[in-house]
């Protein structure tokens, strides 16, 4: 009986091995970027950081989980039971499913479809809902400004990622991320798009809530915003999903302008290492960015957060896109 179904179950065995092979590793490294962002801060500001727990605190991350499993999970009296404890799973499998479509080498992915870029678009403009339905859901006033602060925030900037986007597109004239990096070959994009290299970068910032647009999170007026009303695993979710945006906007950017799996120089010892230990050097290097911004500046006004991507990025993008169009038509560089 069993060696009759095989066959059919086998496809579905396949991908959910590959589906694990992805998502643990990915949950691990959510769990040290934690640490790592202790650590790197702590050095940015002359201390130490996690030394405590475990080996130079290895273990903190972990200690941390414990901590987080064995607390009391709250669900305030006036709040709405179902949607309260949806909110942060959404958050978080949003977070994960994005990963689909990204390809980690050449030829390993786990769904190579052509439409890459329109799905990784969708899924983070899908975020939105997690936030908004966590701050309503919570019945608190500081949550709810806390996630209309948030969907303003990540509706404003997802403009001028698409825009980003489409000049990329252009460029490499496929929506396949797989083709995208294969069309970097001979120049990365942040060579020729640098400016639109920044603008992602600082859009993803603002997209995934972190400093100096955390304003969504600002302890001074919303006392941590949208999840303040969240205890135990439901917050531990928001706090995954977090992070693990944040690599995946690094994942994002490195796909689109510093060639993915592709070397620095076509030229050996480089391309004797394997394309997906490049991958995740060049995402480690842009999760250094996050938290090298983070510990730098300041926190922003609502007020010029807004200005930023209203007033520059948007106006900026779109006449880099119409730029684009006309440099690449004027000169037969179409793809």
């Amino acid at each position: 009986m069993l060696d009759a179904l095989l066959p059919y179950l086998w496809p579905t065995l396949k991908t959910a091995g590959i589906i694990l092979l992805i998502v643990v590793p990915l949950i691990l490294c959510v769990a040290y970027l934690t640490y790592a962002e202790r650590k790197v801060i702590g050095y940015m500001q002359l201390r130490k950081g996690p030394n405590v727990v475990g080996p130079f605190g290895l273990l903190q991350p972990i200690a941390d989980a414990l901590k987080l499993l064995h607390k009391e999970t709250i669900i305030p009296t006036n709040a709405s039971p179902l949607l309260f404890l949806v909110a942060p799973l959404l958050t978080f499998a949003l977070s994960m499913m994005a990963w689909a479509v990204i390809p980690f080498d050449e030829g390993i992915v786990l769904a190579n479809i052509n439409v890459g870029v329109l799905y990784l678009f969708a899924i983070s403009s899908l975020g939105v809902y997690g936030i908004i339905i966590a701050g309503w859901a919570s019945n608190s006033k500081y949550a709810f400004l806390g996630a209309l602060r948030s969907a303003a925030q990540m509706v404003s900037y997802e403009v001028s990622i698409g825009f980003v986007m489409i000049t990329v597109l252009m460029c490499a004239g496929s929506l396949n991320l797989s083709q995208i990096v294969e069309a970097q070959r001979t120049v990365w994009f942040a060579v020729p798009l640098f400016p639109m290299f920044v603008v992602f970068f600082v859009s993803s910032l603002a997209e995934t809530n972190r400093a100096p647009f955390d304003l969504p999170e600002a302890e001074a007026e919303l006392v941590s915003g949208y999840n303040v009303e969240y205890s135990s695993m439901p917050f531990a979710l928001f706090f995954l999903g977090e992070y693990a945006n944040m690599i995946l906007m690094s994942a994002m950017t490195s796909i689109l302008f510093l060639g993915g799996w592709l070397p620095p120089l076509p030229f050996a010892p480089f391309t004797l290492i394997p394309g997906f230990v490049w991958f995740a050097l060049k995402i480690a290097f842009m999760l250094f960015l996050f938290l090298w911004v983070r510990a730098t500046l300041p926190r922003y006004r609502y007020d010029q957060l807004m200005r930023l991507g209203w007033k520059v990025f948007l106006p900026f993008s779109l006449l880099w896109v119409v730029g684009t169009a006309g440099v690449l038509v004027a000169f037969d560089l179409a793809p």
